[in-house]
């Protein structure tokens, strides 16, 4: 096992582009770290800075509190697991598995050992003697993870494993990780995309942008209070709704209705100054699904059903807002910047499935605003972790 510190950890390429722009990171012992963002955020150059496959341009990485910038990628000790499974399609995936032990020139009886103590783990022992032709994707995916746990290395580094593989096999798969994971306690660090492998799968979760770290917490605090806009829009499926809205005398007026203000929050607020506000779709619902003893504790509003998605255990319900024009080309301004395409004059909400609401028709909403967020439209940074409170107005 070990720990992974990076300090400032910086990639130039020539010409002057830069793929990692300071990243400072503590991976725990035992702690499965994901990395997570959009195509180009440099989440996968950081993984082959760590493991020695791409040079460091300037900061420090220590393995164990020992700088390994120098080393080369064996004598770091790290095992990675590639998207493209990169296995010799002329072995076996014993062979496969026991390449690593035999270049390393352990004894016959000791790569026969592990290689079939690993394939028990992974459930491949009847597979053993297929080459990777024979195998489906999945197959293939856990004989590259085996060929990594069988040289016990001190930590685990998975470059978007999942993402050849089709959506119910990446489920399978995502569960598979996870308990290995746990039952090896390895240090692990984990690349991805995907939003979903990373709050099912991550200890913690970093989410990057541009190169830069933009919050590094647990998959729940990363939900429930982002520290800016892009962590908010990224996060989440679908994801949050981000509406103009404007201070005025202890409320909040929104496009589609007035909230009371927390105390706290209020006095941070310039009067009639623009702010975010981000409400996520599962804070709506149906008005008639409300229990009676809910229904105060939030506001109730009207809005047309553009269109609605009846999914079997869940449904969402898209309603046009009307945003004036100059907030609205403010959105448009503060999405490029964010680099996010959430920010749209649209209302997505989440819904009971036995909700009867029909695209064309007015529906009667109810939102908790308890749980509404509110971000700087300049700087995209979270102004409160509880922005709103019980209290509310229709307008």
């Amino acid at each position: 096992m070990a720990t992974l510190t990076l300090r400032q950890l910086t990639k130039r390429y020539p010409g002057g582009a830069t793929g990692v722009d300071g990243v400072s990171l503590e991976v725990q012992d035992g702690e499965l770290l994901i990395l997570v963002g959009p195509s180009g955020c440099g989440k996968s150059t950081l993984l082959r800075m760590i493991a020695g496959l791409e040079d460091i341009s300037s900061g420090e990485l220590l393995i164990d509190g020992e700088r390994a910038n120098e080393q080369t990628p064996r004598e770091r000790g790290l095992a990675m697991v590639f998207q493209s499974y990169a296995l010799y399609p002329h072995l076996t995936a014993f062979e496969n598995i026991a390449f690593p032990l035999r270049i390393a020139g352990r004894p016959e009886a000791e790569i026969r050992r592990r290689v079939e103590e690993t394939a028990r783990l992974l459930d491949l022992g009847e597979l053993l003697a297929r080459r990777p032709s024979q195998l489906s994707g999945g197959q293939r995916q856990r004989v590259a993870m085996g060929r990594a746990i069988v040289r016990e290395a001190r930590a685990f580094l998975f470059d978007e494993p999942l993402s050849n593989l089709d959506a119910k096999l990446r489920g399978q798969m995502r569960t598979e990780i996870a308990r290995l994971q746990r039952r090896l306690g390895v240090t692990t660090v984990y690349v991805t995309h995907d939003q979903t492998e990373a709050l099912t799968l991550g200890d913690r979760v970093a989410v990057l942008r541009r190169g830069t770290v933009q919050q590094v917490a647990t998959p729940r605090e990363l939900y429930e209070h982002p520290a800016n806009i892009f962590v908010a829009g990224f996060i989440g499926s679908p994801p949050m709704n981000f509406l103009p809205a404007r201070p005025e005398g202890g409320e909040l007026v929104l496009p589609f209705a007035r909230v009371a203000l927390a105390p706290e929050v209020a006095p941070r607020l310039g009067a009639g100054a623009l702010v975010v506000a981000g409400l996520r779709p599962e804070h709506f619902e149906d008005a008639a699904l409300v229990p009676a003893e809910a229904r105060g504790r939030g506001l109730i509003f009207r809005a047309r059903v553009d269109a609605t998605e009846w999914l079997g255990s869940e449904q969402f319900a898209y309603l046009r807002l009307d945003v004036p024009p100059a907030e609205a080309v403010q959105l448009r301004s503060l999405a490029r910047e964010q680099d996010t395409e959430v920010l749209r004059p649209q209302l997505v909400v989440s819904l009971d499935p036995a909700s009867r609401l029909r695209a064309g028709a007015e529906a009667e909403l109810w939102l908790d605003p308890r749980r509404m967020q509110l971000f700087d439209p300049e700087s995209g940074e979270n102004l409160s972790a509880s922005s709103a409170r019980a209290g509310t107005s229709s307008a």
